[in-house]
């Protein structure tokens, strides 16, 4: 069987490249590590069959009757959508429909560590951090400051570096500090303050 003839080629694409949209979208929301490509690859198979699944009615309406032959510009709109925009809404659904405290207590949160949920919602914070060497970095993590996510190891960027007192209170920036990264091994703990 020579998978390369145009027939085989297109019935693997049309099961390859719903689920591989929606894994790859899924990733920018719940960002994983890498599987292997078997692995991969049968998720993407996995996720176009329920695809096709759930657009059945919309598959069957267009192969059926004469569609395609009075219908020629809608018959490519809907393929179209079938194989790369719905594909693409799924994994959005998800994280909206997961999102919701009626359905959070009944699903395993996709999100994978609180260091990304704390820092994905993009919110002002007050931070003092605590290094395992005992000395503690403040600062205020702010639009312009950036945290790494799952699976990258563990950082953070503030951009503004505060003194702090002996009693931990924040005093003022630090003169001509353009921000400090602080890598997540030096971490022990992080306060958060609003």
């Amino acid at each position: 069987m020579d998978i390369w003839q145009t027939d085989k080629l297109i019935l693997f694409l049309l099961f390859f490249i719903p689920g591989f949209i929606s894994i790859k979208v899924y990733n920018l929301l719940y960002p994983s590590e890498q599987k292997n490509f078997s692995a991969f690859l049968l998720e993407a198979i996995g996720y176009s069959s329920l695809n096709f699944a759930a657009l059945s009615w919309l598959v069957i309406t267009i192969h059926s009757g004469n569609f395609y032959n009075n219908y020629k510009i809608w018959y490519f709109i809907f393929l179209f959508l079938i194989l790369f925009i719905i594909p693409l809404l799924w994994p959005v659904l998800f994280f909206m429909i997961s999102d919701l405290e009626i359905v959070k207590k009944y699903i395993v949160s996709p999100i994978q560590k609180p260091w990304d949920y704390v820092f994905r919602k993009k919110e002002v914070f007050w931070i003092i951090i605590h290094l395992k060497d005992g000395r503690k970095i403040g600062g205020r993590y702010d639009r312009n400051s950036y945290s790494s996510s799952h699976p990258s190891k563990e950082q953070i960027y503030l951009e503004e570096v505060w003194k702090l007192d002996e009693n931990a209170n924040f005093l003022e920036p630090i003169e001509r500090s353009k921000g400090i990264i602080v890598l997540g091994e030096e971490i022990l703990s992080i306060e958060f303050f609003k």
